[in-house]
């Protein structure tokens, strides 16, 4: 395969958005390299049904396995010309009634999500002097969440992490950018009781959940067309929240 098709590696990128994002940018041309920690058989599955993609494994709580995730890249692609930062962790509870060990669990992907994107600036995206990268927030991040005050904290983080590496890249043609996505109906939101799905629908003005497909357009758009749009959280939750 020649280094000349541009890549795209996708964080958790085996299931609901991310795999949305994996086929749209796929569809953008890029080559796919479709990150998983544990859904190995559905990060396969997809890679299988895009041209030339393939899997890469690591557990983006350790910093070894990052380590080792980005010398598959180099070894199996060569090049990374966009990163989406999709993977994420949660657990819920309320504050009184979690342990350190459930916080850490949470907070540790935000640690990843710093390191690998450090490293996949050094080793690809400097040396090209170009390059996309997609953080995938949350609306929790801006308006809270009762009982997921760590993963609130996480994406409230990572928008700010938008702004700040955006100022740090200024110069330079690698843009920064975040999607903050409501409430989308993907595995996640289709557990939830009925009661509780009715009481999020009530607050989004389009009176429905929004689909992984409608978030994997925008950032198939940030990743390709929007030359001018850099440090900035990009909204997609059908009117719930502004911004």
């Amino acid at each position: 395969m020649s280094d000349e098709r541009p890549v795209a590696l996708v964080t958790g990128g085996g299931t609901g958005i991310g795999a949305a994002c994996c086929r749209a940018l796929a569809e953008e041309g890029f080559r796919l390299a479709v990150h998983y920690r544990s859904s190995e058989e559905s990060a396969r599955k997809l890679a299988e049904s895009l041209p030339d993609a393939f899997t890469t494994r690591a557990d983006l709580a350790s910093g070894e396995e990052i380590d080792a995730l980005i010398a598959d890249l180099k070894e199996k692609a060569g090049r990374v010309d966009v990163l989406v930062n999709n993977a994420g962790y949660n657990v819920n509870a309320p504050m009184l009634s979690m342990g350190l060990d459930d916080y850490d669990a949470v907070a540790g992907m935000a640690r990843g999500t710093w390191y690998l994107t450090k490293l996949v600036l050094r080793r690809f995206m400097l040396r090209k002097k170009t390059g996309r990268i997609v953080n995938i927030s949350s609306v929790v991040g801006h308006t809270g969440n009762p009982g997921q005050i760590p993963y609130t904290m996480v994406k409230a983080g990572l928008d700010a992490f938008t702004k700040s590496l955006s100022q740090e890249l200024a110069g330079r043609d690698i843009l920064v950018n975040s999607v903050a996505p409501g409430f989308i109906d993907t595995e996640m939101t289709t557990e939830l009781p009925e009661e509780v799905k009715a009481a999020i629908l009530s607050r989004i003005p389009q009176q429905r959940m929004g689909s992984a497909d409608e978030v994997a357009d925008v950032v198939a758009f940030l990743a390709t067309r929007a030359s001018y749009v850099n440090g900035s959280v990009v909204h997609v939750n059908g009117g719930m929240f502004g911004g």
